[in-house]
Order: C-alpha cells, then sequence, then structure tokens
C-alpha cells in the first residue's frame, strides 16, 4: 500500500514521523510533545462536541 492511498491519519502520522527524524529529536521528547498536542486536539474535539450538542437543544 502506497502512502498516497493510505488513510488520512497514517499519512500525517508518516510526515510526522519523517519531521521528527529529519530533525533528529530526541524520542523522549517527541513522545513528551505528543502528549501535549493529544491533549490539545481532545479539548478541540471535547469543545467542539460540547457545541454541536447544544445547537440541538
Amino acid at each position: 500500500m502506497s502512502v498516497e492511498n493510505a488513510p488520512p491519519e497514517l499519512q500525517l502520522a508518516v510526515d510526522l514521523i519523517y519531521l521528527l527524524e529529519c530533525n533528529e529529536i530526541a524520542p523522549d521528547v517527541a513522545l513528551a510533545a505528543l502528549e501535549i498536542v493529544k491533549r490539545d486536539y481532545q479539548e478541540k474535539l471535547r469543545k467542539s462536541a460540547g457545541s454541536l450538542s447544544v445547537s440541538y437543544l
């Protein structure tokens, strides 16, 4: 399977891995940063879901 035909989340993961490796980011730093990004996006999803549910009331 080529990356061009892969799901968008896999394409993004490949791009992120490439970016981190090209910049020689230490694995522990990369994981800590990704955890921050994960929390940020989970909060965005939570807020998005909250605003959608309010619009249906």
